[in-house]
């Protein structure tokens, strides 16, 4: 048997990097999977994805606004309608914003990025646990950062908000551990998404992959993650392989945290 045979999963942020892939990772086991980004195009590239190698995949996709909290609350009970129930959430939407001093970060761009990072992990979590806790069971996983548990440098929004989702994590993860629902994070380091290919492109529009091999330089395995291995991660913290891990945050980064 698979191991998410017959369990509902929603991932949000499902149209592309590491929602991407882990969808495609959990639809080969058999999840049942409720899929959920602002962007209609990404979704549906997942979904082919997906049905390119299980053809017969129970599927709902769902292009909602994480920030907005009706879009949320819908996207929750379109899953309980489709499926009975929701086993596990990977809350992973978020975005980077762009780099700069915190001086001259800007309170826009600041309140942009924290609104989806952290604002989005919160509404998640509210419509969510609220169901996993009447059912009695439930994992979720939230998608923090390396720059979640230490800083990085010209990411203001970005680091306060992915602390913040580290902190909602352990507060949570402690209320709702008696209920049989587990709450945990991972904190990716540096992965090579479209995502941080932007980012690296704000520095060099031309070769990005190459001015970010001077980044991971310093990583003790001198190389960018694969979103296929994060999402090896996730669908162990989702799967009953893990059902005594709680309140944890687990870096993949290749042991570039352990050096700072």
């Amino acid at each position: 048997m698979k191991r998410f045979e017959g369990r509902s999963i929603i991932i949000t942020g499902g149209g592309s990097g590491l929602g991407e892939a882990t969808a495609v990772r959990l639809a080969s086991e058999g999840a049942q999977l409720t899929l959920v980004d602002l962007n209609a195009e990404g979704l549906e590239r997942t979904k082919a994805l997906i049905v390119k190698d299980v053809p017969d995949a129970e599927l709902e996709i769902i292009t909602a606004n994480v920030t907005q909290e009706e879009d949320v609350r819908g996207f929750v009970e379109r899953a309980i309608a489709r499926f009975g129930k929701i086993d596990g959430f990977f809350n992973n939407a978020g975005i980077e914003g762009r780099q700069n001093l915190t001086e001259n970060f800007g309170l826009d761009e600041f309140s942009k990025v924290v609104a989806v990072n952290l604002n989005g992990v919160f509404l998640g979590m509210q419509y969510v646990l609220k169901h996993m806790r009447e059912q009695g069971s439930g994992s979720v996983v939230n998608t923090a950062s390396v720059g979640g548990i230490r800083g990085v440098g010209n990411q203001s929004g970005y680091a306060a908000s992915k602390h913040g989702v580290v902190g909602l994590t352990r507060n949570s993860a402690r209320e709702y551990g008696q209920y049989g629902v587990r709450i945990n994070a991972i904190a990716p380091g540096a992965i090579w998404t479209a995502m941080v290919e932007a980012s690296l492109k704000q520095v060099d529009p031309v070769n990005p992959k190459e001015y970010g091999q001077q980044f991971v330089a310093v990583n003790p395995m001198k190389r960018f993650g694969e979103p296929e291995e994060v999402a090896g991660l996730v669908a162990f913290l989702l799967s009953d392989d893990s059902t005594f891990i709680n309140a944890a945050v687990i870096p993949i980064d290749g042991g570039q945290s352990a050096m700072y």
